[in-house]
């Protein structure tokens, strides 16, 4: 049988019979040994920890069954490999030293569900951390404070339900969150507000938790290209219109949080015993909703508006507007009213019905381009007209109401006019005026008045008993007697028929 060869070590060559006879070391070539004093696991002071693999600045120790991080670490790991072990602890001592290199850090599969909030201080310079499928429950105060520089951070299949809102500060250059398969059941929008916690981010991942309402409003004010990325699939959410249409849009743009996962866009109806897809929700009871028109401004004469050019590319090269007359606003100025804004936006001054229409936005991407259409209505009357209007038609409502309540006020509840008659009074007119008989005079009759003797109302002045003992009503005095041969004209009966429309009253 071929004798068998002894293992080579690093540095020393076995070699069988030679010189040296069987089993003699021979020195390696000056090549190989120069290859190997420059190696890192060759140099002096280094060596690669048991049940590890060391593959240059790479150290792998995944499924090596490690209740914790071995030491020591050696300072030139870039790439530190520790998943599908046992290290459910992560302390603040787990790198005694600085390792100033080291940019991956794999943790998944470890049953980890402790992590000091000190554990990341000696590794500043880290870009990719993956805490996956792990038992973490909470992400604690500043816990990634100290990171950075770190681009993506995987914490999907967990058991978060908390989040501290200082939880991603100075996280300034991450791009990539994954918290997808957890317990989250309140949205963190303020990871995405205005932009200043995380200005880098370029994907969410809060796929398969607990959230039941979405901030619909806030979300769709987001950029395309932010929107492209906020993956909300297989979440337990409430059907409602302003979901469908945050999603409708998104599948209107194309967008690939909603074009890849389209099955898992789902929500729960009060009447439906099983989730029901979102896009599903168009036209179907009870909540029969519709489509909204995208990208559609309306304004009024002599508004000012900006149209936004809401595209999904990141790194865009170039951009112009086309008008609906088919003019070009380029980046370097614009065509009198309109104008390019610095963020790619039109400006559009003083508004004319003619600049009602369509406008086109294109844009050049680094891969591809594409191309975003804004339709602008402008409403033929100033922004003031209609309240003008309707302030009118209010004042004049009012005048007409007080008007009748004034002469309701009038007929019913004017006083009783009651004064005393004053002894220079001038003798009333003689009865047999035709002015003083005629039923439409609102002048009362009053007899010779007494000096001294108040006046009596007119609803109650009687003078004395008529016929069948009744008192006549109407302040007519008893004609006087006869004073000599010659009979003076009798005064007109009230009983007496007159007619209403005469100046003259009959006299019986």
């Amino acid at each position: 049988p071929c004798p068998q060869r002894p293992r080579d070590t690093m540095g020393q060559s076995v070699a069988m019979g030679g010189t040296g006879g069987p089993g003699t070391p021979l020195p390696l070539p000056p090549l190989l040994l120069a290859l190997a004093l420059l190696s890192p696991w060759g140099s002096a002071g280094a060596s690669c920890p048991p049940r590890c693999v060391c593959a240059s600045n790479i150290l792998s120790c995944s499924q090596a069954v490690l209740s914790s991080v071995p030491a020591p670490l050696p300072r030139f790991t870039a790439v530190l490999d520790l998943s599908h072990n046992n290290v459910s602890r992560l302390r603040a001592d787990w790198a005694p030293g600085r390792l100033t290199h080291l940019h991956a850090l794999l943790l998944s599969h470890n049953g980890l569900s402790f992590v000091s909030t000190e554990a990341f201080a000696h590794v500043p310079h880290l870009r990719h951390l993956d805490l996956s499928s792990n038992r973490l429950r909470a992400l604690e105060e500043n816990l990634f404070s100290d990171l950075t520089e770190l681009e993506v951070l995987l914490l999907y299949n967990n058991e978060i339900s908390a989040v501290d809102r200082t939880a991603f500060d100075n996280l300034g250059r991450l791009r990539k969150l994954y918290l997808g398969q957890n317990r989250i059941a309140r949205f963190p929008l303020e990871l995405l507000r205005d932009g200043s916690r995380l200005p880098q981010l370029a994907l969410l991942d809060l796929s398969a938790n607990r959230l039941r309402s979405l901030p619909v409003g806030e979300l769709q004010a987001l950029p395309a290209w932010l929107r492209d990325r906020l993956y909300l699939h297989a979440n337990p959410l409430a059907c409602d219109c302003p979901l469908f249409q945050l999603v409708a849009r998104g599948r209107r743009r194309r967008l690939s949080a909603v074009m890849d996962f389209q099955e898992e866009l789902r929500c729960l109806l009060p009447t439906a015993p099983a989730p029901v897809g979102i896009l599903s929700l168009a036209g179907r009871q009870p909540l029969n909703c519709s489509e909204a028109q995208e990208a559609v401004l309306e304004a009024h004469l002599g508004d000012a508006v900006t149209l936004s050019c809401d595209t999904r590319l990141r790194g865009v090269r170039s951009r112009h507007w086309v008008t609906p007359g088919g003019e070009r606003v380029l980046e370097e100025g614009g065509n009198g009213s309109a104008a390019l804004l610095a963020n790619g936006s039109l400006r559009l001054q003083a508004l004319r019905p003619e600049d009602a229409g369509t406008y086109a936005c294109w844009v050049a991407g680094p891969l591809l381009n594409e191309t975003l259409y804004v339709e602008l209505l402008v409403h033929n009357f100033t922004l003031h007209g209609p309240h003008d209007t309707l302030n009118t038609a209010y004042t004049t409502l009012v005048g007409c109401i007080l008007s009748v309540v004034l002469v309701l006020i009038y007929l019913y509840l004017t006083p009783c006019r009651c004064c005393c008659c004053r002894g220079t009074e001038k003798p009333p007119a003689p009865r047999d005026d035709s002015i003083n008989s005629s039923v439409l005079s609102t002048t009362p009759n009053h007899a010779a008045g007494v000096p001294g003797e108040p006046c009596r109302s007119r609803s109650a002045s009687i003078t004395g008993p008529g016929q069948n003992g009744r008192f006549k009503v109407g302040g007519t005095p008893q004609p006087p007697p006869r004073h000599g041969p010659k009979a003076q004209r009798k005064v007109s009966d009230p009983d007496s028929v007159s007619s209403v429309f005469s100046d003259t009253p009959i006299v019986v």
